[in-house]
Order: C-alpha cells, then sequence, then structure tokens
C-alpha cells in the first residue's frame, strides 16, 4: 500500500502488531551490548597508553578495544596494594590494625605493570635458593641480626647460615630439641604447620626436609621484607598479621603453631590473639613458643626487662591456656610446648563464669574473609570423627584419604574428592607434555588461583614445588579439606590484590575463575595482578570457555606475555580451551 506522497507505507493495524516485536529485538540486543561489556572485562581503557589491541570475540559486541599496559613508575618495584606502608596513616593504630589489609578502591587501582628493581636477575634455583638468593633490594635484617645469623651479605648474594633469635646455632639444632619434646614430628602425625613473625622462615624451610609443610606469616614492613626474602628462597609465605581480623584460614587447620620471639601479647585484649591461633589449630594440635618470656630465670637481662615481669608473662600464658583447656605438654630449655583438647570434654565441664567464654554459633568458624576476631573459644564439630591430631591419617596417607569435610560443602562429596584426585592425575601429565619445565626446578612456587579440593597440588607432590592452593571468597568453602590433606592454602578475593611481594611465583594456576567471577572482577585487573605475582620468565596455565581463553590472551600479549591457546587434555571438549603463557624478562626504562 503507498501512501499519499507515493511511499510504500504500513497501515496502523500492522504497525502495532510489528511494533512489540521490534521492541523486544532492540531491548535483547541492547541487553547482549550491556552483558557482553559485563563479560568481555572492558569497563573502561587505561588512560596511559603507547598503543592499542583489537580483540574481536564471538558475542561480544562491539569490538573491544585494550590498550598496551605502560611500566609502573620504579619506586613501585615491591607494590603491595592491599598493605601498602605509604597507605597506613589513614587506618587505626589500634592493635597494629593499620597493618592488616586495606585494599585501594577501585578508582584508585593502578593500571600498570610493576618493573623489577634495577639489575634483577633470574632467581637463584631450588635447593640451592633455600641457602642463598638475591634480588631482594633491603639488607636491614642482615645488619640488625648479624649476631644472630639469620643471613649474611656476601657480594650479591644473601646467604642464609640457618641461625635466628632463638637457634643462634642454626635451625636443625633447634628442631631436633622440638622432635624431642613432639614425636609426632616425626612420624607423620604433624604435617601442616603455622609460623607466626616467621622472620625469613629459617623454620619453615628446615621443616620441608622433614616432611612438614609450613605457612610462614609475618606483616608488611618498611625495611625487613621478611616474606619477600622466604618466597625467594623457595619457601612458602604470605603477608598477614594476627590483629583485628580473622587469619585467612578454615578452623582447625594446622597441626601445629609455632612463635619464636614473635612478641605478640598473648594474654592482651582477653587473650584474642591467642584464641585465633586456637581457632586455627587441629583438635589435638600444638601449640610451641620459645623466646620471652619461656625460661626467663636465664635471659630476662638480654630482654630488657625484669626477672619479675616476665615471670608474671609467663604465668599469665599458662593461666589463660589452662582456662582455655589446653595441657602443657612439654617444657625444657628455651621451648614450651602446649596441646589443645582433643573433644568438648573440658569445655563442657567449665563453670559458666570462666573466661574467654565458648563461641556461639552465630559466625562460621571457618569464615576467614574480613571476618573479626573475636575472645571466644570456637568449639569443634562434634560430628567430626576424624579431624583432630592422630584421628586422622598420618602423611603421606592423608593426601588421598578422603576428609569428613569433603562433604560438608556445596558440591562437595567424598566419590567427588577421590574423582577429583584422579582427574587432576591425568591432567598434570597433560600438561607437562605442554609445558616441559614442569616437574624441574625451573618452577618451584606455585599457585593454584582458583582450586577446589587443591587436586593439582596433589598430584604434582613428588615434583620440587610447592603450592599455594588458593580458594575464592565467593566459592563453597572447601579449603579445610586441602588442610585435611596435609596442604596449605589461604582464601582471597580476587577483584582484590593478593597479599604478597610482586615477582613471587613461577607459575599460577587458574581453572575457570572467570567464568566463575566475570560479574564481579574485571578481567583487566585480574590479569595485571597475575603479572605483579609472576616473576620474570614465569608460567601461567589458564583453562576457561574459548572466548575468556582469547580474551586472556590478548591482555597476556598487552602485558609483554608470550602466550599460545591449547586444547585441552580432551580434545574433543570444545567448552574449554588452554592458554599458556610466559612472562617475558624486561628492565625498566628508569634503569
Amino acid at each position: 500500500m503507498k501512501d499519499k506522497e507515493g511511499k510504500i507505507g504500513l497501515s496502523s493495524e500492522k504497525m502495532n502488531k510489528l511494533l512489540p516485536p521490534v521492541l523486544v529485538l532492540l531491548s535483547l540486543c541492547s541487553l547482549s551490548f550491556y552483558m557482553g561489556g559485563i563479560f568481555c572485562g572492558e569497563k573502561g581503557a587505561p588512560q596511559s597508553s603507547s598503543s592499542e589491541i583489537t580483540v574481536a570475540l564471538s558475542g561480544c559486541q562491539p569490538q573491544t578495544k585494550f590498550t598496551k599496559f605502560v611500566e609502573c613508575n620504579i619506586s613501585l618495584q615491591d607494590l603491595t596494594p592491599c598493605t601498602d606502608p605509604l597507605r597506613w596513616r589513614k587506618y587505626d593504630k589500634f592493635r597494629m590494625a593499620f597493618r592488616e589489609r586495606h585494599c585501594p578502591a577501585p578508582s584508585e587501582r593502578l593500571e600498570c605493570l610493576v618493573p623489577p628493581p634495577p639489575g634483577y636477575k633470574v632467581p637463584v634455583r631450588w635447593p640451592r635458593s633455600r641457602d642463598e638468593c638475591w634480588n631482594v633490594p633491603y639488607d636491614w635484617i642482615n645488619t640488625a641480626k648479624a649476631n644472630q645469623r639469620w643471613m649474611q651479605k656476601k657480594g650479591e648474594k644473601f646467604i642464609f647460615p640457618g641461625g635466628g633469635t632463638m637457634f643462634p646455632n642454626g635451625v636443625d639444632e633447634y628442631i631436633d630439641q622440638m622432635e624431642e619434646l613432639i614425636p609426632g614430628m616425626k612420624d607423620g602425625t604433624v604435617r601442616t604447620a603455622l609460623d607466626t613473625g616467621c622472620g625469613v622462615a629459617s623454620w619453615g624451610g628446615a621443616l620441608l626436609d622433614r616432611g612438614i609443610l609450613t605457612m610462614s606469616l609475618a606483616p608488611r614492613d618498611n625495611h625487613e621484607a621478611q616474606v619477600q626474602f622466604a618466597l625467594e628462597r623457595g619457601i612458602p609465605a604470605m603477608l598477614g598479621i594476627i590483629s583485628t581480623q580473622r587469619l585467612p584460614y578454615p578452623a582447625n587447620a594446622f597441626d601445629m603453631a609455632h612463635c619464636s620471639r614473635c612478641l605478640i601479647p598473648w594474654t592482651a585484649h582477653g587473650g584474642v590473639f591467642l584464641l585465633e591461633v586456637d581457632r586455627v589449630l587441629r583438635p589435638g594440635g600444638f601449640w610451641v613458643l620459645s623466646g620471652p618470656p619461656v625460661n626467663y630465670e636465664i635471659h630476662w637481662k638480654g630482654w630488657e626487662s625484669t626477672e619479675e615481669k616476665e615471670k608474671a608473662n609467663l604465668e599469665g600464658i599458662q593461666d589463660l591456656l589452662e582456662r582455655m583447656c589446653y595441657k602443657q605438654y612439654a617444657m625444657k630449655g628455651d621451648i614450651a610446648v602446649w596441646q589443645k583438647p582433643l573433644d568438648d570434654t573440658c569445655y563442657n565441664a567449665r563453670g559458666e563464669d570462666v573466661t574467654p567464654p565458648v563461641c556461639d554459633d552465630s559466625i562460621d568458624p571457618d569464615a576467614a574473609w574480613y571476618v573479626p576476631m573475636r575472645p571466644c573459644i570456637v568449639k569443634m564439630n562434634p560430628a567430626f570423627q576424624r579431624l583432630g591430631l592422630g584421628q586422622t591419617p598420618k602423611w603421606p596417607d592423608r593426601l588421598t584419604t578422603a576428609p569428613e569435610r569433603s562433604k560438608l560443602f556445596s558440591g562437595g562429596s567424598e566419590s567427588s574428592f577421590r574423582k577429583d584426585t584422579r582427574m587432576w592425575e591425568n591432567v598434570l601429565k597433560y600438561y607437562k607434555s605442554l609445558l616441559p619445565d614442569l616437574g624441574t626446578n625451573q618452577i618451584r612456587n606455585v599457585m593454584d588461583m582458583n582450586t577446589k579440593y587443591g587436586g593439582l597440588a596433589a598430584a604434582m607432590i613428588k615434583d620440587p614445588v610447592w603450592v599455594m592452593n588458593v580458594v575464592s571468597s565467593y566459592a563453597a568453602n572447601s579449603l579445610g579439606v586441602i588442610y585435611d590433606r596435609g596442604l596449605i592454602g589461604t582464601v582471597n578475593d580476587w577483584c582484590e590484590a593478593f597479599s604478597t611481594y610482586p615477582r613471587t611465583y613461577d607459575l599460577l594456576h587458574v581453572d575457570g575463575l572467570f567464568t566463575a567471577e566475570s560479574h564481579r572482577c574485571e578481567m583487566k585487573f585480574v590479569l595485571l595482578e597475575m603479572d605483579r605475582l609472576l616473576r620474570p620468565k614465569g608460567h601461567v596455565i589458564l583453562r576457561d570457555s574459548p572466548n575468556f581463553v582469547e580474551m586472556a590472551k590478548r591482555l597476556g600479549q598487552a602485558m609483554r606475555w608470550s602466550c599460545k591457546i591449547h586444547v585441552t587434555e580432551d580434545p574433543v571438549d570444545i567448552k574449554e580451551q588452554l592458554l599458556i603463557c610466559q612472562k617475558n624478562f624486561w628492565t625498566s626504562a628508569e634503569e
């Protein structure tokens, strides 16, 4: 039909019938454009750039542009975004809370590549790295602790003779003494340990030869760089402090906790610091204290204190532990050992007015991401029969035994655990065919950024690596299972930075993270954080849907990575692809 001007037109009736489908189509297109913006992860290009890379992904329209990332200023060579000393003055000094995690707002996040320090070299390889390293630009510890043999500077290298404040004759002699007091350290009963105030992690490093895996913990500081030294040596460690927030570990995790002159005021604030150690310590686990006030009769003069004060400090700790139902297990020389109760019998027998009280059930004992510490005792779940030390299988049997906790979270079960274990054994074989450095001393520090049961870490147990297993704070909390099988790990939200220094990992493994969390975390910032964590010449193995793999490849190239896409170990699987990248070695233009 034509209108009065001779143009082809539509009647009102036909127009009304056509209009709703058109509106629906336009709405769907708009929604597709919006969702594409979210899932393609490009919410705004960086302001400073040298050139642009165009990425065209199926389903992501219009084309997305990525910027080649520029270098950060050389002054940011040791940037730790969530524990930045330059931001400390903004936060509360109470209980040293300013040293806890305080991440920058999204608008303050940097979009640049953290440069290595001048003169940076590829790290010394394991196992030699345990005894010597370079690349840490601070030697304050060398100067301040010279008489304690923590470390020595020889030319360009730092040498670690194995000394410490409480073990000047060497860490091996110190551990020998400890094993005499705790026989379970020698037969596989004790497998996981927490070292608070770890120094340069010599204790944790020496325990590796004895089959004990230690999470070494120390806060960020201006000049000591304790955690940086530990990771450069190839020893597990992360930044952290016992202050106002729970440690990022589940309840009943560690078989043993250790404090060697860490100078934490254990009885202050209702005993909250010791109660947090108690929360993460497995039933029947051991708490070991050396240094003040243990053996004060001999050492009080060297502590710049008085005998009466140190005697009162020790009696205060003993009284608190007794009220927490701990038993003094052993005390000899400079080492004191207490044992956590194996069940609730003692707690139930205490009077109602005894402090610290037992916690109520309002907060999940395993919740550990920005959860305030409380001055109360976290009771164990009476449903567990194999959670306590001595009840859990000894190492290495516990690695492949399905823990009770494997069935307590959504999607978890003992059969799923066993299936996951078998799957990762096969996957690792395929990974090694694509990345020959796997299984050699070229790769030591490994992070599995989005794990469930720690299956990859279990498969790598015979390789010369240690693995930091990370469970997303927004995923089902399966971290307790990882500790039950004798591995270590932590919780993290990948919309934020991880608690470590730059250039601390040789391999980052990322399984399905972007499919799971692209609605929250912009891919660009996650990969920038991965670049910060990764050592020069380090590797990334990323497995995800093809769209995310393609985008990660383009972003990796923009960060000076060399990347290649592969099929998975199942070549007929079209839902997933693999991306293997290597971070290139580059130096700052400011050198």
